[in-house]
């Protein structure tokens, strides 16, 4: 069975300005995949309904890109989600209203100072919350309470960041741009090192990041990771700008 999987084909400079022009009257959100994400995406039909209702879907990982690149005979965009966070809140006037879902409360200070942001809010759910159904709940309220937004950066993870977004558009209350940026405020504030800009040109901050942190990430990266080269075949691809 082949499986199709839309990318828009944007850059940071394209998708910025897309960004930029949002606006508060309605609600989008935007998935950044990776490979461990084009792995579950092939796994998981449910997965798979979340990208399928996103407003945008950006290429996440230049490694992923060249194994296109090699595979497919395409050049795709690169977006990282890492870089699209800091560009966006860079952007922001000190007045937006930016709500942030996941890290802590001292990340989300440092970044309320870092970027001179005097309307950031913050909500950091409970370990585990996408399990119960109260959590959720509440997190979700916390949202729609802080609408409308210019963004909503949801950092809790994959599958539940993109479960959350989902949720919201389904709900039709929410207003403003949600992005599921996963650990891209980790290291906005430092906590963790990003790889050298040469090693992220080359397709290598997946390794920079498994030599800095082996015990969390080696399964990811040395067993489950390198199953996306047999997976691969069974994609088609297909590129182009926003399905909106």
């Amino acid at each position: 069975m082949t499986i199709g999987l839309h990318l828009d084909n944007y850059d940071l400079t394209a998708f910025t300005a897309i960004a930029a022009r949002f606006g508060l009257d309605s609600f989008g959100y935007v998935v950044t995949p990776n490979v461990d994400h084009v792995i579950r995406y092939h796994d998981d039909e449910s997965f798979r309904e979340l990208y399928a209702h996103a407003e945008y879907v950006l290429l996440d990982s230049r490694l992923l890109a060249y194994l296109l690149r090699l595979t497919k005979g395409v050049n795709p965009r690169v977006c990282t989600g890492s870089d699209l966070t800091a560009q966006l809140l860079s952007m922001s006037a000190p007045g937006d209203r930016i709500v942030l879902i996941g890290a802590s409360a001292q990340q989300a200070e440092r970044v309320r100072t870092d970027y001179g942001l005097r309307n950031l809010v913050h909500y950091q759910p409970p370990m585990g919350f996408i399990r119960d159904p109260q959590a959720v709940e509440s997190c979700l309220q916390f949202i729609e309470a802080r609408s409308p937004f210019r963004f909503c950066f949801v950092a809790v993870g994959s599958p539940q960041q993109e479960r959350l977004a989902r949720e919201l558009k389904v709900r039709g209350i929410a207003r403003g741009l949600a992005l599921c940026v996963g650990g891209s405020i980790n290291f906005l504030t430092g906590d963790e090192r990003r790889a050298p800009r040469w090693m992220q040109r080359i397709g290598f901050e997946w390794l920079f990041r498994l030599l800095q942190d082996p015990g969390r990430l080696a399964r990811r990266y040395l067993i489950r990771g390198p199953r996306i080269l047999a997976l691969l075949p069974k994609f088609r691809f297909e590129f182009g700008r926003s399905k909106t």
